[in-house]
């Protein structure tokens, strides 16, 4: 049984939707996997935002949740840990660099676009590249930093919007990305056999 671990800041509104959803849309696809969250900057203990334990509600999911602080231990249990934003992937991975080959943005590793995928690769491979010319003292090429940016032009975010401090409605438009994203998920997990 696949463990996910889903990660936002406080834990308290979009990765407390996404475990729910991703729960619930699971079992309804006969797709047998754990799911937990934390967040980056999470308090121990508070409880989901009243607005994401509405939507929540509407959705039939009434479990009862507390925040958790991203942990050695949660990282440890995750066969994949998926963030809610590039930066909570970025802060997951340097506290535990273990984690790297397990953690993506959630949109990144539901997207199932090819050549979105290899824009990817050679902006991590001229990023790597340029992190090595830095730390030996060199500058790195023109032609290489102008790539950089058009390929980070091209490449869609992969951020889900962050509802704090806003209105039902903006839960609503959140909890919608996540479904989306957690339904492109699922169909990876399906076609990947990882249930």
């Amino acid at each position: 049984m696949m463990r996910i671990l889903f990660v936002c800041t406080g834990n308290t509104c979009r990765s407390p939707m996404a475990e729910g959803l991703f729960r619930q849309m699971a079992k309804e696809r006969g797709i047998q996997a754990e799911a937990r969250s934390a967040g980056v900057a999470a308090m121990e203990g508070m409880s989901i935002s009243r607005h994401a334990e509405a939507v929540l509600r509407d959705h039939q999911i009434e479990d009862s949740m507390t925040s958790s602080s991203m942990s050695k231990e949660l990282a440890e249990w995750a066969d994949l840990i998926l963030t809610l934003t590039q930066s909570h992937k970025r802060q997951v991975i340097h506290a535990f660099p273990f984690t790297a080959s397990k953690t993506f943005a959630l949109k990144e590793y539901a997207l199932d676009d090819p050549e979105v995928m290899e824009d990817l690769k050679e902006l991590h491979e001229l990023a790597a590249n340029q992190a090595l010319e830095a730390s030996l003292g060199s500058k790195s090429r023109p032609a290489d930093q102008q790539r950089m940016i058009e390929l980070q032009q091209r490449i869609p975010s992969f951020d889900i919007s962050d509802p704090f401090g806003g209105s039902r409605e903006d839960y609503d438009r959140t909890a919608a990305e996540i479904r989306d994203a957690l339904d492109k998920l699922l169909s990876k997990l399906e076609r990947e056999g990882k249930q």
